[in-house]
């Protein structure tokens, strides 16, 4: 801290033998590190996110987005945010159920398939999720939904029994149980690191959106896309709570509505872009296809099990979130 005062005041004097004058107000800077490519929606709306925050709040808070895992791997960046190393970031919570089984709500298999189901059931868990974030001095500003997740491998797969070996690319505990249900061997990836793992065999498949495929031209190493609508992940924005509190009531009123509007923004952009990937995809050379009935009913069973594992993790808190969900059918 004290380090960071001393480059301040030196930026600051910098400022004045430049101009002549001192500045009426002293930036404060926020890193905000992000784990997906530039060229991903959820980042270029991170991006729009950041300069409506440092327009309107006239320069006082200035945010540099950090994409690609460029500042911190996206498994590092909810630390960093909540240690202080840095004042915002980017995360996909369902990351971290090793926490709290309730971060994996949104990665349940085959419970909320479609972005209107999406919006119900992230309505039923904000409650929890913001709460359990708080305790971790952690604020909440907005989350956006990938697009459905579908599966990709460089073969042509029919049922479950197919998956049998495959390397599959994990990012969260979902995946990796999803991949032992089926037989496939779990390996550890983040997003930055995809198009190397696919080109280099460490990895032969990946359930995610036809974004993440688009972004890192997947094409390239697989062969087969499998539209199966499993689930719609969120990646959410937070700012470290003691910093939050540090914002003047003025700023904290810009800065949200500046995330209200990159919520609803990124959620069209999330619509949109579903169906921009999957011809991206088939471009490339990929097949895109909606799965078949056989190798749907194994996954749906697959996903039966995941789901009673999950409630049984998540306990009272997990079930009453799902009733809640359940409810606004």
């Amino acid at each position: 801290m004290k380090m960071t005062t001393k480059l301040m005041s030196c930026a600051a004097t910098a400022a004045i033998a430049l101009t002549g004058a001192a500045p009426a107000f002293a930036a404060e800077k926020w890193d905000m590190p992000m784990a997906y490519s530039a060229s991903n929606f959820h980042s270029e709306n991170g991006v729009e996110f950041a300069q409506c925050v440092t327009s309107g709040t006239q320069g006082e808070i200035e945010i540099t987005v950090h994409p690609g895992g460029s500042l911190f791997a996206g498994a590092d960046i909810k630390r960093a945010i909540q240690t202080g190393q840095v004042q915002i970031g980017e995360r996909l919570l369902s990351g971290h159920q090793n926490e709290d089984a309730v971060f994996g709500f949104d990665s349940i298999p085959f419970l909320a398939p479609s972005f209107d189901a999406s919006g119900k059931l992230w309505e039923a868990a904000k409650p929890k999720i913001e709460s359990v974030l708080e305790e971790q001095n952690l604020h909440l500003l907005y989350n956006v939904p990938w697009p459905p997740q579908g599966l990709y491998f460089k073969k042509e797969v029919n049922s479950v029994a197919d998956m049998a070996g495959i390397k599959f690319r994990s990012y969260n505990n979902t995946t990796a149980r999803l991949a032992e249900l089926t037989g496939m061997a779990p390996v550890t990836i983040e997003a930055a690191e995809v198009s190397q793992a696919f080109a280099t065999g460490v990895a032969e498949s990946m359930i995610s959106s036809g974004a993440t495929g688009y972004d890192q031209k997947v094409w390239e190493s697989l062969t087969h896309y499998y539209e199966v609508d499993a689930w719609l992940p969120r990646n959410y924005i937070m700012v470290n709570g003691d910093v939050w509190k540090g914002v003047s009531d003025a700023n904290k009123g810009i800065i949200t509505g500046c995330a209200d509007e990159a919520a609803a923004r990124g959620l069209d952009k999330s619509k949109s872009y579903t169906q921009f990937t999957y011809d991206g995809l088939r471009e490339g050379g990929m097949i895109v296809q909606p799965a078949g009935d056989e190798l749907m009913s194994g996954l749906r069973t697959v996903g039966d099990t995941m789901t009673t594992e999950w409630l049984e993790a998540a306990g009272v808190n997990g079930q009453a979130l799902v009733d809640d969900y359940k409810a606004m059918q």
